[in-house]
C-alpha cells in the first residue's frame, strides 16, 4: 500500500519590524544593516498612525502605566513598517534589537540597534515581533492584504475554512439571495471586501500613508 505524502513546502519565517517616529531619518542606514544581516525586506510602508490605531496595535500592553505615553510616542510622527524574512527571522531580529530598555541595552549590549539608536525605556527606536503569533497578528495589522505563511493544509486548512471563511461566506450568500443583484459575482466580491473579518480594527481612522 502506497502512502501519499504531501508535497514539501518552502517556508521562510517572517517578522514585523518598525522604525519608530523619532528615528525615521535613519531609515536608509538601518535598512542597510538589515540587508547586511541576511534579511530580505518583503514589504515596506511609511505611515502615520493615530493614537487609536496605536492603541489597537499595542492592545496587549493596555492598562500598563506606560501605555498612554507609548501610544502618544508612536503616533507622534510617521513610522516605517517592514516585513522581514530570513531563517529564524523573529529570534534573529530580536537579537539584533537588544533589550527593550535602551539604557540597559547601552550597558549590556552596546552593539545592539536599540543601544545605538534608542534613547530610553520608552523611546527605544525599533520594534520587533516577540513570537510567531505576534508576528502574524502585527503583519496582518500593518499589511492586511499580505498572506502570512505557512499556508495551512489538510485538516488545518479545513479547520481554518470552517472557522474563518464559511461563516462570512454563508452570510454573504444569504444577503445575495435577498438582494438579487443584476451581477451576483461582482456584488458578492464587493460585499466580501466590505465585510472581511480579518481587516484590522482601526476605530474608523484610516491609516495615513506617507510619501516615499
Amino acid at each position: 500500500m502506497e502512502i501519499s505524502m504531501p508535497p514539501p513546502q518552502i517556508y521562510v519565517e517572517k517578522t514585523l519590524a518598525i522604525i519608530k517616529p523619532d528615528i525615521v531619518d535613519k531609515e536608509e542606514e538601518i535598512q542597510d544593516i538589515i540587508l547586511r544581516s541576511g534579511f530580505t525586506i518583503v514589504q515596506r510602508r511609511k505611515l502615520h498612525l493615530s493614537p487609536e490605531q496605536c492603541s489597537n496595535f499595542y492592545v496587549e500592553q493596555y492598562g500598563k502605566m506606560f501605555f498612554p505615553n507609548l501610544t502618544a510616542y508612536m503616533s507622534s510622527g510617521p513610522l516605517v513598517a517592514m516585513i522581514l524574512a530570513r531563517h529564524k527571522a523573529i529570534s534573529y531580529w530580536l537579537e539584533l534589537l537588544g533589550p527593550n530598555n535602551s539604557l540597559v541595552a547601552k550597558e549590556t549590549h552596546p552593539d545592539s540597534l536599540r543601544a545605538i539608536y534608542g534613547t530610553d525605556d520608552l523611546r527605544n527606536a525599533l520594534h520587533g515581533s516577540n513570537d510567531f503569533a505576534a508576528a502574524e497578528r502585527e503583519i496582518r495589522f500593518m499589511f492586511p492584504e499580505v498572506i502570512v505563511e505557512p499556508i495551512p493544509i489538510g485538516q488545518a486548512a479545513k479547520d481554518y475554512l470552517n472557522l474563518h471563511i464559511m461563516p462570512t461566506l454563508l452570510e454573504g450568500l444569504t444577503e445575495l439571495c435577498k438582494q438579487k443583484p443584476a451581477d451576483p459575482l461582482i456584488w458578492l466580491a464587493d460585499w466580501l471586501l466590505k465585510n472581511n473579518p480579518n481587516k484590522p480594527k482601526l476605530c474608523h481612522h484610516p491609516i495615513v500613508e506617507e510619501p516615499y
